[in-house]
């Protein structure tokens, strides 16, 4: 069983933890440095990119995920949270980790009243996955030892930098887990390195 840390400073938290626990996974709601002590692997959830990277430094949380990512933690980025774990950020300046070799435009896919749902073929983890696109960053470009495992209209939705994995979407709106279910793997090997 892994311990999943979810990032809880704003956005769709609890849809995370409540996929995780359905999965037989432990959860927790990380809002300080001690609440991240001992997690497997970080979720990063949807929100508002500028409001949580704000929060990230307001709660002194920016540089102790940083140095735990140097430790090889796996971390998952839903919508906001791969512009928070990009590396750039196009025409954009906001506080956030850097972490994970992207570069991200925000709100590629247009306004709220712009959402929608797309099914995606993702040949790692299945096929008929429910993406569903809420004011969706797009990956610009990658790095060379970036994996793209998704596209949707020709733009990087989905992608994997060693222990980082980034999506545009949000799986936890839709019943379908396989995408966690790839992360909870990522975080599961993590877990059985010696420490």
């Amino acid at each position: 069983m892994a311990k999943i840390g979810v990032l809880a400073l704003q956005g769709a938290v609890k849809e995370h933890i409540q996929q995780i626990e359905l999965l037989g996974h432990d959860a927790v709601a990380v809002k300080t440095y001690d609440e991240l002590l001992g997690v497997d692997g970080l979720i990063l959830p949807g929100g508002e990119s500028t409001t949580i990277g704000k929060m990230l430094e307001r709660n002194d949380l920016l540089e102790p995920i940083k140095a735990m990512a140097q430790q090889g933690l796996p971390m998952f980025g839903t919508c906001a949270g791969l512009i928070l774990l990009a590396k750039k950020i196009k025409d954009f300046n906001t506080p956030h980790l850097g972490l994970m070799d992207v570069e991200v435009e925000r709100n590629s896919f247009g306004r709220q009243v712009d959402s929608f749902e797309a099914p995606l073929s993702i040949p790692s983890i299945g096929d008929e996955i429910t993406a569903v696109f809420i004011r969706a960053p797009h990956i610009v470009s990658v790095g060379e030892h970036v994996e793209i495992l998704a596209t949707y209209e020709e733009r990087i939705v989905l992608a994997r930098d060693d222990q980082f994995l980034g999506c545009s979407f949000h799986p936890e709106l839709t019943d379908d887990v396989r995408i966690l279910e790839y992360f909870i793997g990522m975080a599961t090997e993590f877990k059985k390195v010696p420490k």
